[in-house]
Formats: C-alpha cells, structure tokens, sequence
C-alpha cells in the first residue's frame, strides 16, 4: 500500500503534464509508469526526480545504456527495492540484456554481499596498493 494517494489525474497540473510528455519523448513511449504517477503529488518533486534520473540514465555518457541500467539493478537489489529490480530488469531486457547475464549480474551482486558482509565483520585494513595517493 502506497504512504500517498496516487492523484486520479495528475496532468491536469501543467508542471506535471510538462515531465510526463518529457518522459514519453525521452522513453520513446506513450507509458508512463505509476512511480511517476505517484509522485505526481507534489509537482517539485516529481520534477526534480525526473530530471535528476534523465540526466543519469538517459544521457550519453562513459557508461552505455546497458550497463546503466545494469547497475541499476545492482542497487535496488541491495536497497530492497522490488519496484525498481522490476523497472529496471524490464529496460535492461529491452536494452539486451540476456538471461545469461542477468544470472551472471545476480552471481555478481550475491558475491560483493557476501565479500562485503565478511570485510565488515572483519574490519580488514585497505591495503595502501588500493588507497588513491
């Protein structure tokens, strides 16, 4: 259940309208998913939210859009976030992503939690050779 009413017609607010047409330019698609929906209550932050994820996911940058959205994946694992494992797995497959690898990344994220939780446990010193001068 969500903690806010997902408003019944949220382009009825022009700035709300103006970030979803972005969206389904942006996306190349006429849907628009319901994390944006909800966070249609409050125009500001749907806006700043937006933008923000546009010009990380959806701009050119050093990473393809693959991997992005790889990684992506990577995190919302870890923080426990179901909508976005969903979200994200969904873009990465229409990127090409395969099933190979995305049991290879869920191979990868399982290995770096368990290594994680160990070195956390331990409290092993950085070696110097890892630490930038």
């Amino acid at each position: 259940m969500s903690t806010v009413k997902r408003p019944e017609n949220p382009e009825a607010d022009p700035r709300v309208k103006a970030v979803f047409d972005d969206i389904r330019v942006t996306r190349k698609s006429d849907f628009i998913n319901d994390f944006w929906n909800f966070l249609a209550f409050d125009p500001a932050l749907l806006e700043e939210t937006w933008f923000g994820v546009k010009a990380v996911m959806a701009q050119p940058s050093a990473l393809d859009p693959l991997t992005k959205e790889l990684i992506y994946i990577a995190v919302s694992i870890t923080n426990s976030c179901r909508y976005c494992v969903h979200s994200h797995t969904a873009a990465a497959r229409s990127k090409g992503m395969t099933d190979a690898m995305y049991a290879d990344l869920l191979r990868v994220v399982a290995t770096a939690g368990r290594t994680n939780q160990l070195l956390n446990g331990l409290q092993v010193p950085v070696d110097p050779v890892f630490e930038m001068e």
